[in-house]
């Protein structure tokens, strides 16, 4: 694909989003925390997947972290110095989700894959933005972690969700009880992840570039008949088949008479 100006796409003050050829890129960027969540963060990344459903031409998205590390969880010190908006993010609002899950959710909510380019860090609230993306690239050193139980909480933003969809019961009661570290070689053996490589961004990029020579309304349609009939019914998911089919159809030949 040629390249083209990468337009920033307003994000806040430490998540980053640039769009080039289509192609989002979005970044953790607070290195000095190893990128670990601050209730502002989790805003900005709620608001810039919004914003991003609106984006013209948008194909994909790859979401990152700057620095040593993708994600190391939220930064439970600073929620400690102000409580009270703390309780204020686990308000649900009419969607059924709260901040701590919409951070996450939103992204599933985008009609174009996200794919998640993880290194080092992904402890915690990192796991579950990396479990809220489509497709994920790990390091084989990354260093995964479903923390919460081991600081006395649950994987409360969407993450049981997650884990219910990439793995089986068994492991994922294990990973969250035991709170245990994998590496990423191991985070994608267990079904975390789907590539190890040493060079996730790059190789995300080249991922979501595929991806985006595809028809636009195939891509989407495709991304949400997985999301939301995963787990329903034979005849349920069969009859959605059929009409994302007939909607898809008609463009299809005209494509082919060309």
């Amino acid at each position: 694909m040629t390249a083209s100006p990468a337009p920033a796409v307003p994000a806040g003050r430490h998540i980053t989003c640039s769009v080039s050829d289509g192609i989002a890129d979005v970044r953790l960027d607070r290195p000095d925390k190893l990128n670990a969540l601050s209730l502002d963060m989790l805003r900005e990344l709620r608001s810039t997947a919004r914003r991003l459903r609106h984006e013209p031409g948008l194909r994909a998205v790859v979401v990152s972290g700057n620095g040593r590390s993708f994600c190391a969880g939220l930064d439970l010190g600073a929620a400690a110095r102000n409580p009270a908006a703390v309780a204020r993010a686990f308000v649900p609002t009419p969607r059924g989700t709260n901040l701590f899950q919409e951070a996450c959710w939103a992204w599933r909510r985008l009609p174009v894959p996200v794919i998640a380019a993880v290194h080092g860090h992904v402890i915690g609230a990192g796991v579950q933005i990396a479990l809220a993306a489509d497709l994920r690239l790990t390091t084989p050193d990354a260093r995964w972690s479903v923390k919460e139980v081991e600081r006395g909480l649950v994987p409360d933003m969407s993450g049981i969700r997650a884990l219910t969809q990439l793995v089986g019961i068994e492991t994922a009661k294990r990973l969250t009880l035991t709170a245990d570290e994998v590496t990423g070689a191991d985070a994608a053996r267990l079904g975390l992840a789907g590539t190890v490589t040493d060079t996730p961004r790059e190789e995300a990029f080249v991922l979501a570039a595929r991806i985006a020579e595809h028809r636009p309304a195939a891509v989407a349609a495709a991304k949400r008949l997985f999301d939301r009939h995963w787990s329903a019914g034979d005849l349920r998911t069969f009859a959605a088949e059929r009409r994302a089919q007939l909607r898809l159809l008609p463009g299809a030949m005209r494509s082919l008479k060309r």
